[in-house]
């Protein structure tokens, strides 16, 4: 008999919401992968037109876009997973920081290979998350909108906070370890990077992990409203949604642009970076959802949705496998390649890894990290190949 205590099952999931998954993993990967060409010793990069034109690219549509997204939907599942386990009698609090905790050790290893890891910062995040779990769809609306309007303010007061510390990706002396070939000295350069660079800097430590907290309230409220499902039934709202964000983005961007060139004192106390990324964040967004809603580039949005079923999966191994690659363990080519290279290696392989995901889940329910994690989430085996073939995984539904 099967045990109710399992998860979600992957043909009950809701498409749209790993189509998402799926383009932020991609835009996680080209800023990852861009993040190589800055570790080495500092110099001044100059791009041909070709690498100029990516690097608006990047600005402009996925660079915090896609984490930020990311981010949103972690709180969107977030609500889903113990609305699950609540309503199996279970204690969803005990369930759920126990999952953190699983999640902490693979953020570990991950961060052993890369120093920009973020499963850490969601791990941490998903214990504070426990403190709304019982909160209304107002409530919600509320803090997170809160939160959002204060994080320029917030931004700009972190800004001038200094904590020394030393610069590990362009140190002589650290970089030693990244190119040494040796296996412990790179894992030593990662986990020391991921601290000096991440954990204690206050602009990721207080801006971003509050931006995070944002975001993840916002996706629990729109689990709640259950945004996702009823993407026909909201079909003006979301038009409208795109339409205003765009507007948004548009102006504040200008509007940032201008006091950057005239070094506007105003940014001492009030910087809207992140209010561009979470109003273009929104925009793209909803722009895939209408896409999706109409019916729009079925076959692509399939391949997305695989991709996204296995975030976290392809998200290590996008890590590790650059890892390998860039530092002296691998190729060692970190940062002597032009911009469009890194650009372009990190497009090529997610594209592998939306083929190896399609592929993979026609034959099993998860990838094997999901599993894994799910496995010892849960203290038993769950089920990990496919007894019949699941519709959803070859095709998206026409909404």
């Amino acid at each position: 008999m099967k045990n109710s205590y399992y998860p979600v099952e992957q043909s009950k999931r809701t498409a749209i919401v790993d189509i998402l998954r799926g383009w932020a993993i991609l835009g996680v990967a080209i800023g990852n992968y861009l993040d190589f060409l800055y570790i080495g010793i500092e110099k001044e990069l100059k791009h041909n037109a070709f690498s100029e034109t990516l690097q608006f690219i990047n600005r402009y549509l996925f660079a915090a876009k896609s984490w930020t997204l990311l981010t949103l939907l972690f709180g969107y599942g977030f609500a889903i997973l113990i609305n699950n386990i609540a309503s199996k009698g279970k204690n969803p609090v005990a369930f759920f920081a126990w999952r953190m905790f699983l999640l902490f050790i693979l953020a570990f290893i991950n961060s052993a290979f890369w120093l920009g890891d973020i499963l850490k910062d969601y791990a941490f995040l998903g214990l504070v998350l426990l403190l709304f779990y019982r909160c209304s769809t107002k409530t919600l609306a509320i803090i997170s909108a809160v939160i959002i309007l204060t994080v320029p303010f917030v931004m700009a007061y972190v800004n001038g906070l200094k904590i020394e510390h030393p610069a590990i990706a362009t140190n002589p002396e650290y970089l030693k370890l990244y190119h040494s070939g040796n296996w412990i000295d790179f894992f030593r350069f990662n986990l020391l990077a991921s601290f000096y660079e991440q954990i204690i800097i206050p602009g990721y430590a207080i801006t971003a992990h509050y931006v995070m907290l944002g975001c993840m309230l916002f996706g629990f409220m729109l689990q709640k409203l259950n945004f996702f499902n009823r993407l026909t039934e909201l079909k003006k709202l979301l038009k409208s949604i795109c339409i205003i964000s765009l507007a948004i983005a548009a102006l504040i961007g200008i509007g940032f642009n201008i006091a950057i060139i005239y070094k506007a004192p105003l940014l001492k106390i009030f910087h809207p970076l992140y209010w561009l990324v979470l109003s273009t964040m929104i925009f793209i967004s909803s722009g895939i959802c209408l896409l999706y809603n109409n019916g729009k580039l079925k076959t692509v949005f399939s391949y997305f949705s695989a991709g996204g079923k296995m975030t976290l999966t392809n998200y290590m191994s996008q890590n590790i496998l650059a890892g390998i690659i860039f530092s002296g363990i691998g190729f060692g080519i970190a940062d002597s390649m032009p911009y469009w290279f890194y650009f372009l290696f990190a497009v090529f392989i997610f594209i592998i890894q939306l083929f190896i995901s399609k592929w993979w889940l026609s034959k099993y329910n998860y990838g094997p990290i999901e599993w894994l994690w799910r496995s010892a989430s849960y203290r038993e085996c769950v089920p990990f190949k496919k007894t019949k073939p699941d519709a959803t995984t070859a095709t998206i539904k026409t909404a």
